[in-house]
């Protein structure tokens, strides 16, 4: 059975455990000879990779390099930069450093996202909240001439101004 290594994989990345031992893209399997042979490079690049951080390999209990195929496929991944792209491997640091950081800046703004969309949520229940308080406050428009009503029809002079207030319990004004 092979030991799990606690560190992460190259740029500050943890991998899960794979201690289970069920097959997964992390779980490392492969030696480092298949691991060359699958990526097409010969396996002293694989150790040069290895020591300049662009691969951390998982390691058995006999210390032997186990290569998964999240390994295997980021050791294509850095032959396409090198041979296609005509990078270097400083280059291929900073892309795997850029690709990482623009991870977790995703990771960030979906955060970021959700708690704009809880906030409008709020937002909009304590807007409904506010309206439905302010709806028992109202007074409903009444067109010049019907708002004031004369006190008596006798022409006192004195203007009676009808108030309705809407039905309601005690509500601890002491009165009866």
């Amino acid at each position: 059975m092979m030991a799990a290594r606690g560190e992460g994989h190259a740029g500050g990345r943890r991998r899960p455990s794979d201690d289970d031992g069920a097959p997964g893209p992390t779980r490392g399997v492969y030696m480092i000879s298949v691991a060359a042979e699958l990526a097409g490079m010969h396996p002293q690049t694989l150790r040069i990779y290895e020591a300049r951080g662009l691969i951390e390999p998982k390691r058995s209990a006999g210390n032997t390099r186990l290569y998964s195929q999240e390994d295997v496929d980021r050791l294509r991944r850095i032959q396409e930069l090198t041979s296609e792209m005509g990078m270097n491997l400083a280059g291929v640091e900073r892309v795997f450093e850029l690709e990482l950081e623009l991870e977790k800046m995703r990771s960030r703004m979906a955060a970021v996202r959700r708690e704009a969309e809880r906030a409008e949520r709020e937002l909009r229940e304590e807007i409904e909240r506010v309206r439905r308080s302010f709806k028992a406050e109202l007074v409903p428009y009444e067109p010049p001439g019907s708002a004031l009503i004369p006190a008596s029809t006798a022409g006192s002079g004195r203007v009676r101004i009808p108030i309705s207030r809407p039905a309601r319990g005690d509500g601890g004004s002491g009165k009866s």
